[in-house]
Order: C-alpha cells, then sequence, then structure tokens
C-alpha cells in the first residue's frame, strides 16, 4: 500500500445524536464534549494509520463556527494531514445533519497532533521502509 492509500484507509467517520444531555443551557451541544469526540476521531485516525500506540501532544485552532442544536445528527470526520518522523496531524470536522431533512453543514474543524510510542513510552518512526512515497 502507497502512502496516499494508506492516508485515504484511516480517514475515520463517526455518526452521533446530540442528546440533550450533552447540550448547554442553550441547547446546543457543550464546546468541551464536541472536543472530546474530537480528540476521539482523531485517536481513531491517527492509531489506524500508524498502527502504532499513539498518545495526543496537542490541539490547534478549533473554530465553533456554528452551534450544533440538540436533536440534530453530527458526523465527525478524521483525515491524516500531516505527517512527520514520530508524529501525525489529523484534521477533524464535525458537520450537522438536520434529523428530517437533508440540510447538512460544517460546523467546527480543529487540528490534533499525536505521537507514536515504543512499549518504553518513547517517541518511534511512524513510517517504516516498507511504505512508498
Amino acid at each position: 500500500m502507497n502512502l496516499e492509500e494508506k492516508i485515504a484507509h484511516a480517514e475515520t467517520r463517526i455518526f452521533k445524536t446530540v442528546f440533550p444531555s450533552t447540550t448547554n443551557h442553550y441547547d446546543t451541544l457543550f464546546g468541551g464534549t464536541a472536543m472530546l469526540m474530537m480528540d476521539e476521531v482523531a485517536f481513531i485516525t491517527a492509531t489506524r494509520f500508524t498502527r502504532k500506540r499513539c498518545v495526543t501532544v496537542s490541539s490547534d485552532k478549533i473554530d465553533f463556527k456554528k452551534p450544533i442544536p440538540a436533536g440534530t445528527i453530527v458526523e465527525l470526520v478524521g483525515k491524516v494531514s500531516k505527517i512527520g518522523n514520530t508524529s501525525v496531524d489529523v484534521k477533524v470536522e464535525i458537520y450537522i445533519e438536520q434529523m428530517y431533512s437533508n440540510h447538512r453543514e460544517k460546523a467546527i474543524t480543529g487540528s490534533f497532533t499525536f505521537v507514536a510510542l515504543d512499549e518504553n513510552k518513547k517517541p518511534i518512526r511512524i513510517l517504516e521502509n516498507s511504505v512508498e512515497v
């Protein structure tokens, strides 16, 4: 599998429903809950790409463009955006889908960086010689 195929294969999509228990006093998704969901999708994406133990080392520029109301469906999409020697950046987007219509729009974007670790919790190279560039 070449690098482009490996990146495409690692793309992760998760759908969730926004229930009232995850919303704030404005009846929209808590920002912290959105960030938790984004980190989870980013972690799965990084792990699927590297097939190694990964940990979050940073999140960057999370833009909350639209509030996400209770009673909507959200799709989280994680994609590898940058590959370093021991780290990988994952871009995550959250889309809002109305339950009973085809309306869909992007609500939140953010970037997460992960480092691959060995059994001693030391950073290790992500790409092996067998991966084509």
